[in-house]
């Protein structure tokens, strides 16, 4: 099963919005302060492409994503989102929010193993769809 402990893959443009966010903790709440630590770390580590060579499936900035959790059949969807973009209420998660620190830079069809408030969890990403036209 592929992790978060390996390599990600993400585009420059990413790249430099996320880091920005990271070395100025700009718009980033307490709480938020040690997943910025861990998605720094994840940063450190990224594969960086040019953002028309990133492949269509890989879970970006603004990307609609669907996952599953372990064996459970519901399926969550959810927008990976800057922080100060990030509603609950229209499923768009922050980047610095655990699920979405998992998420960045993997591809559908991978299994992302990440700590999240309630425990490990495992989740599938069952779907990725990315707008090449919406900006982040």
């Amino acid at each position: 099963m592929k992790q978060t402990k390996g390599a990600i893959t993400i585009a420059h443009d990413d790249y430099e919005t996320l880091s920005a966010y990271v070395k100025g903790l700009k718009f980033v709440k307490a709480f938020d302060k040690s997943n910025a630590a861990l998605l720094n770390e994840e940063l450190k580590k990224a594969t960086l492409v040019k953002k028309e060579d990133l492949p269509n499936d890989v879970v970006r900035l603004n990307s609609r994503v669907i996952i599953k959790e372990g064996t459970k059949s519901k399926l969550i969807e959810l927008v990976l989102v800057v922080p100060e973009k990030a509603d609950i209420k229209e499923k768009k998660v922050s980047v610095f929010a655990p699920i979405g620190t998992a998420l960045l830079g993997f591809r559908q069809g991978e299994k992302v193993k990440w700590d999240v408030p309630a425990g490990s969890k495992t989740f599938t990403i069952m779907k990725v769809e990315n707008q090449e036209s919406v900006k982040p």
